[in-house]
This record gives structure tokens, sequence and C-alpha cells, in this order.
């Protein structure tokens, strides 16, 4: 079929690789405009860019789908369907209805659980025992589609959220090449969702990523796991007067009792208000994550010290 496809960050190049790959005719790529990224804030293009000008694709940069010679260029493609994954513009009506068969979206979660920015983080900081990929046909609402095809992924106790992404991604570019197919033929049903189970993964805020050491254990693993290895959940470190901010990107549950916040061993276990987490995955301001004795190594932190 002919397809656009619309996406922009790292989350999508599986998917744009498998529908290339199954040999559908992908007539334009469209993604976010090359932008400052990196410590040196060089412009660059994004990864979908990146990876469609590899594959030799034609690429569109709108800033806006809004405007009437955007939205007739769109339309002039004569496309069978459109993919998006994850491409950061909102999609008006005329969008939506300028292809033969719709637009179509792979959402990291099960619908209607975690619609919304970010529900890889959310599922993980909520305690979720599972998680999962949705294909969705796009329709005005926010994520509120009828859903074409699903599939579960177990969230293990220590998993963090890049390793959910990675595991989702891989797994939505499957799932988006069979609904493709099926589509082709004439087959696809999509299955209205259940708006009263529906619940909103809100986009992650600066305020939240500080940890709480006064929470229960178990609520600041996820916390800590739900946020890495971005944004990063953190606490800070006062050494010689200074007070430095330390990201945490890995922790498992400990056992172990202490006022919230004390260091309990030298293993890096930190008391909560019941139980305790052991940080094994930790990156100071300005440098590479580091496992936790090495950070130790490198710090005036006795047992009984307190994290703040």
């Amino acid at each position: 079929m002919r397809i656009i496809f619309m996406g922009t960050p790292d989350f999508a190049v599986p998917a744009l690789l498998s529908v290339a790959k199954a040999g559908h005719d992908i007539v334009a790529v469209y993604t976010q405009p090359p932008r400052p990224a990196g410590r040196g804030m060089a412009v660059r293009n994004s990864p979908v860019h990146q990876e469609a000008e590899a594959l030799g694709l034609p690429v569109r940069v709108p800033e806006s789908l809004r405007s009437p010679a955007e939205q007739k260029r769109f339309a002039a493609l004569e496309a069978d369907a459109a993919v998006v994954v994850a491409y950061g513009l909102i999609l008006p009506e005329v969008v939506l209805n300028g292809t033969r068969h719709g637009v179509f979206n792979i959402h990291a979660s099960l619908l209607p659980r975690w619609r919304g920015a970010a529900p890889i983080n959310r599922a993980i900081m909520a305690g979720d025992a599972e998680s999962g990929v949705s294909i969705m046909r796009v329709t005005q609402g926010l994520d509120e589609g009828p859903v074409c095809l699903m599939d579960r992924v177990a969230i293990g106790p220590d998993m963090t959220a890049g390793e959910l992404h990675d595991a989702l991604s891989i797994l939505g570019a499957d799932l988006m090449v069979e609904v493709l197919a099926t589509l082709g033929e004439g087959k696809l049903h999509c299955v209205k969702q259940d708006g009263g189970l529906a619940t909103y993964a809100a986009k992650l805020t600066n305020e939240e990523t500080r940890i709480d050491w006064a929470r229960p254990a178990q609520e600041v693993h996820n916390h800590i796991r739900g946020l890495s290895p971005y944004p990063g959940a953190w606490f800070e470190l006062v050494q010689k007067g200074k007070t430095e901010r330390v990201k945490v990107q890995g922790s498992t549950l400990e056992k172990g009792r202490g006022a919230p916040g004390q260091l309990l061993d030298d293993r890096l276990t930190v008391a909560c208000a019941d139980g305790a987490v052991r940080l094994t995955r930790v990156q100071r301001a300005g440098k590479k994550p580091m496992l936790a004795d090495a950070f130790l190594r490198g710090v005036d932190l006795p047992v009984g010290s307190t994290l703040l």
C-alpha cells in the first residue's frame, strides 16, 4: 500500500524499518524539524529523519499541519493510510481524513489505560504488572480511537522505563505491520474503547522527579525506575559544604530500617518510610552513569549519612 509515515524519536524507528521491509510504498516521511540537541546543542535531524534519509525516502518537516497549503500537500500524496508513532504534532481532522483508509497510531499502553503523553513512565510509576502496545485508529479525541490490535508485555520487578520503551518499540513495529497487512486484505476490525475505564498518563514535570524517601520503599523504587533513564529521579548530596544533585538510574528493593533517607550500609541501601531501596546505578552531575560501588569510592558518605 501507499503509506505516509509520521514519527520523530528513537521509539518510532523500528516501525519505520518494519513498514519499509514489509514492502509498502512509503510515499513520504513526516517528522519534527531539526533542532538543537546534545551537550553542544548542535542542530540535528530527528532519529526518524536520519533513518528515512538512509532508506532514500522523501522527508517532510513542517512546523504545523494546520495550514491549508500543508494539508493540500498531504492529500496530494494519495496514500492508502498513514502510520503515526510519537510524531509530536496535532493532526487536524482534514489530515485524519486525508488517506483512503485512515491514520493508525502505535500507542505504548493497554488502552484505555494510560491515554496521554507518558504511558511508559506512568505504568511503571504506578506499579503496573504489565504494559503493552495498542494499534489505534486515530480520531480527534486524545487516544480515544478504536483499537485494532493489542499485545502485552510483563513489567519485571526492576524493569526501568528505558527497558520497557525498547521492548514496546519492537512490539509496536511488529503489530503495525500485522495491522497494515489485515487492512490491505480488507479484513481489519477495530473495537471501540470503554471510556469509563480510561486513565491518563500526564506529561512528566520537573517538580515530581525528586525522590521522597518518606514514601514506602515500593513507591520509591517504582518512582526511580519509572523515570530511568530520562528525566531521572534524583536526590541531593552534600559534600564539603556543596550540594550536588545525583540522578538514580537503577534500584532494587531491600530489607532494612532507619530514618527516611538514611544510608544503611556500604552498598548504597537507603531507608524509606517502610523498608529500603538499594541504589544500583547512579549519575553525578556532568558524569556518565556508574555502579554504586564506583560512586561510593568517589564520595565521603559513611553509613548513617542522610541523603536529601
